[in-house]
């Protein structure tokens, strides 16, 4: 999850003209990625917000490719993201985290049948569809033990009038929307 939420912020922070500087992920499943830009305005709050919300998006994108029977697009695209995110790495344990699911991706693509790669690819989405409004749950939970207020709500809070709680509650609805539309798009529930 920590390797998407920080490939988010990455991804986000250089499509709104952030200058990525890095990224570290680390053992105890926190993370950081450091873009330079200006310290205020649209970029900087989409680059925040991303971090939450692209698990969800990404798993979303990934049940409505696999739905659609374009299973090998989600997979060179996750490949290609961890790909450009070495690039970026600047810690031994987060090299080996992306590389590591390089090598995964990559042997899924070149080795698995058809059949394999659609189960991994909708297994993998459906974790992070569940997972992301779980991670915002666990986010008011890190908020109340820990005071040090350095969060992507924290940091969003500062950045607009809306208090952080109110962030969480929208990473909430939106991951929840993102989990309704997958379990729509796949009729799970018919």
């Amino acid at each position: 999850m920590t390797l998407v939420h920080e490939a988010g912020h990455a991804v986000v922070a250089v499509l709104t003209g952030r200058r990525l500087n890095g990224i570290r992920l680390h053992s105890d499943t926190s993370g950081l990625t450091v873009s330079s830009g200006k310290p205020r305005g649209a970029g900087m709050i989409a680059t925040a917000a991303a971090g939450y919300l692209a698990p969800a998006a990404l798993g979303l994108g990934s049940v409505l490719l696999v739905d659609g029977g374009h299973t090998p697009w989600a997979l060179y695209a996750g490949l290609a993201t961890l790909a450009l995110m070495l690039l970026y790495i600047r810690n031994w344990f987060g090299l080996v985290v992306v590389g590591l699911s390089g090598v995964a991706v990559g042997l899924l693509i070149w080795k698995a049948p058809e059949r394999v790669q659609d189960f991994a690819a909708l297994a993998f989405a459906w974790f992070l569809l569940v997972a992301a409004p779980r991670m915002t749950v666990d986010l008011w939970a890190h908020r109340r033990r820990v005071r040090t207020r350095t969060t992507d709500a924290d940091i969003l809070a500062r950045l607009t009038i809306l208090p952080a709680a109110v962030w969480n509650t929208i990473f909430l609805l939106l991951t929840l929307a993102a989990l309704a539309g997958a379990v729509r798009v796949t009729d799970l529930l018919t």
